[in-house]
């Protein structure tokens, strides 16, 4: 490695360290949102799949709580330093397959600076797993076409096995494997192997815990999350949604470089044929799917996950590859240069206003339900309410309220969800004596109160309403009711609809 080199991965290591650094400062004193409150709960008790997802993000968090405790900054801690191997593996990949030290350094810094990696590492669901994952597929499918050496498909396998332990999206790696290799003449003897076929057991043997829950839980899990969008549910609306929700994940100016690196490699036939195959089929058939989900049903900016390290090869292949009329390079270089900063700026803006508010003047914006800014005054408010009333345990109607409470209450404190009991099958029920004696029910204020309760209890009284607050604004109010005299069983252990 020559000096230049040398330097320029001295320089993308400190800014990637420097941006991990800043996501720990903001996880440690950013409140956690009610889906990471949920995942908190299902890390203590782990098992090989849950209602909703495939376990790797319980075992994330359960990781950094090891490490950090039960705190934010420990939900949160292996999440963000995940970053570094995932960065690590983009760097190797953007190499590998176009080289140059400069190429793999512009990869791994966009893709740091992307809303998709430093809230998505931030704020820990399963894509931010399935991402570093995803990282991992890429780099070894380069290391398959460099070295021609049929080992590293079992390295292939395990970060397959490992993406599918994140979330069921990564199958589609299986299709574009496919497509790679098919598209590509030099390629296609690999289909005479054995390698690639023992990468695929690899993936199963990572993937057989899920498989195994589901089998004892009705199918469950695949059932929820095979059947989101369904055929007969037309409903073209929400394509509409992609494209705007992808520019603001991506950050404007990388999503320029990634579009235009992607014409790139179609059209202008930037780098070897195998390289570009690889890129664009990594990208364009997870994208294709979502493309045909948004017909049926609303994709989630954050499923996009696992296309941005293929995306972001992309933007680099644009930035320092492929070449351009004077018009377009002008446009190369101002998205170039401004990138980094602007997506620091949103990152810092995001996480200042989903604390305070202060940027939309208090007003509601996106943020304001999803994390739990207020909580942890409210939940002592809440245990106070208890006490007061000698209640033994805390209802909730749904996961996140219930989630929120189990994380911001004392800790031992009896918290259930009333319903769903599905999403808890892997926690034990709560001890029959708690739930015998008085309770409180903590929900959001409704008009009609709750006449379902009526039918569960022999008294069902609002005792106080409750304010979730952001700086002035108020968030929520919820309705504190006391329960006394249950008639049966208290929880509703009826099965989900997708067990039915």
């Amino acid at each position: 490695m020559g000096g230049a080199d040398a330097r320029i991965v001295r320089n993308t290591a400190l800014v990637i360290l420097a941006l991990v650094a800043l996501r720990l400062v903001a996880a440690a004193f950013t409140p956690i949102t009610f889906d990471e409150a949920y995942y908190w709960m299902w890390s203590k008790n782990l098992a090989g799949g849950y209602y909703d997802h495939p376990p790797m993000v319980a075992y994330v968090i359960r990781a950094g709580t090891m490490i950090a405790g039960d705190t934010e900054l420990g939900v949160r801690l292996v999440s963000i330093l995940l970053a570094l191997p995932m960065s690590y593996a983009v760097y190797r990949s953007a190499a590998i397959l176009f080289g140059g030290a400069r190429l793999a350094a512009t990869s791994a810094i966009l893709l740091n600076v992307t809303m998709m990696a430093s809230v998505g590492t931030l704020i820990v669901t399963p894509d931010a797993p399935l991402l570093v994952a995803s990282s991992f597929v890429l780099l070894f499918l380069a290391k398959v076409l460099e070295t021609g050496r049929g080992v590293w498909w079992l390295a292939v396998g395990a970060a397959v096995g490992a993406a599918l332990l994140s979330k069921y999206t990564a199958m589609f790696f299986g299709a574009a494997i496919l497509i790679w290799l098919a598209s590509v003449p030099k390629l296609r003897s690999w289909f005479l192997s054995p390698w690639p076929y023992l990468g695929g057991l690899v993936a199963l043997a990572l993937f057989s815990p899920v498989i195994l829950w589901n089998a004892d839980h009705q199918w469950v899990s695949f059932a929820k999350q095979l059947g989101r969008a369904k055929i007969e549910d037309f409903r073209p609306v929400f394509i509409a949604e992609l494209i705007p929700t992808q520019i603001a994940f991506a950050t404007p100016l990388v999503f320029i470089l990634g579009a235009m690196g992607l014409h790139a490699l179609t059209w202008h036939r930037a780098g070897a044929l195998a390289s570009r195959a690889l890129i664009e089929t990594m990208f364009w058939t997870i994208v294709a799917y979502f493309v045909w989900h948004s017909l049926h049903a609303r994709v989630e900016a954050n499923w996009f996950a696992p296309v941005y390290p293929p995306f972001v090869v992309a933007a680099a292949a644009a930035a320092n590859l492929a070449q351009w009329k004077p018009r377009a390079r002008r446009l190369v270089d101002f998205c170039l240069r401004w990138a980094a900063p602007t997506g620091i700026v949103m990152f810092a803006a995001l996480i200042v206003q989903a604390n305070t508010g202060w940027l939309s003047g208090y007003r509601r914006d996106a943020t304001v339900r999803s994390v739990g800014v207020g909580w942890s005054e409210l939940a002592a408010e809440i245990d106070a309410v208890r006490a007061r009333n000698g209640a033994t345990c805390v209802l909730a109607p749904d996961y996140g309220t219930t989630g929120w409470l189990a994380f911001y209450l004392p800790r031992g404190t009896c918290v259930a969800q009333q319903n769903q009991r599905i999403r808890w099958v892997n926690m034990p029920e709560p001890d029959p004596k708690l739930l015998a004696g008085k309770l409180i029910y903590v929900d959001e204020l409704r008009p009609d109160g709750h006449p379902a309760l009526k039918d569960l209890f022999a008294q069902v009284t609002e005792i106080v309403q409750l304010q979730r607050k952001r700086g002035p604004l108020v968030v929520e109010t919820y309705g504190i009711d006391l329960l006394e005299g249950a008639k049966g069983d208290v929880l509703d252990h009826s099965p989900p609809p997708e067990a039915r």
